[in-house]
């Protein structure tokens, strides 16, 4: 997973899209590693993609960020989304789409998947519809170096079919969970973030 920090008000919005999903991808992963968490609270203030709705948002999960330390922010992640047996809450894409883990929703991410030549690292324990691994998907079809994958179309229709659906939904899960402290502020910049993805996606029909 990735661990830049979108910290440049000169990235072009390309660039900025895709440091956001890594971001993302990294810091819903797992607990965050401490030079993640170093970065982001001496990161820019400043909205690190285009969008004046994700200004003050991004200002929440810096200043969240600087208030905790790096073993409360870890603690949190685990009460969260870790623990043995059933987790607070799921970062599952079919959890939210069909109520069941590993259902058709994850079926047909896994097609698509295929038919842009991805396929998940045997490595990784979690199933293709986490929400870390949505977002590296959005990453590469943002960064990546193949013309034929990594362009506006590809992106849209992923997003579309697996991004938008569900995790607008998680992330009112995580802010409203009483235990959210820190995630509740990046589920808050995650939403805003979608919703700028989703209206730029529109713009282009």
């Amino acid at each position: 997973m990735m661990e830049r920090i979108p910290v440049s008000s000169t990235l072009d919005e390309e660039t900025a899209r895709a440091e956001v999903y890594g971001l993302l991808a990294a810091l819903y992963y797992a607990p965050p590693a401490p030079e993640l968490l170093s970065q982001l609270r001496v990161a820019a203030t400043e909205a690190p993609a285009a969008g004046a709705f994700l200004e003050e948002p991004w200002r929440a999960v810096v200043a969240a960020a600087r208030e905790r330390s790096d073993a409360q922010i870890a603690d949190e992640y685990d009460a969260l989304f870790g623990g043995v047996g059933k987790p607070e809450i799921f970062l599952f894409g079919s959890h939210y789409l069909s109520g069941f883990l590993n259902e058709k929703p994850l079926a047909r991410l896994r097609s698509d998947l295929a038919e842009l030549g991805l396929a998940r690292d045997e490595a990784m324990p979690e199933t293709e519809d986490h929400v870390a691994y949505v977002c590296e998907v959005m990453r590469y079809l943002i960064a990546g170096d193949d013309v034929e994958i990594a362009n506006l179309t590809r992106q849209r229709a992923f997003f579309s079919a697996h991004v938008q659906p569900w995790v607008p939904q998680l992330c009112e899960t995580i802010a409203g969970h009483p235990k959210a402290g820190f995630y509740a502020a990046l589920a808050a910049f995650t939403n805003a973030f979608i919703g700028v993805e989703a209206q730029g996606f529109d713009m282009l029909v």
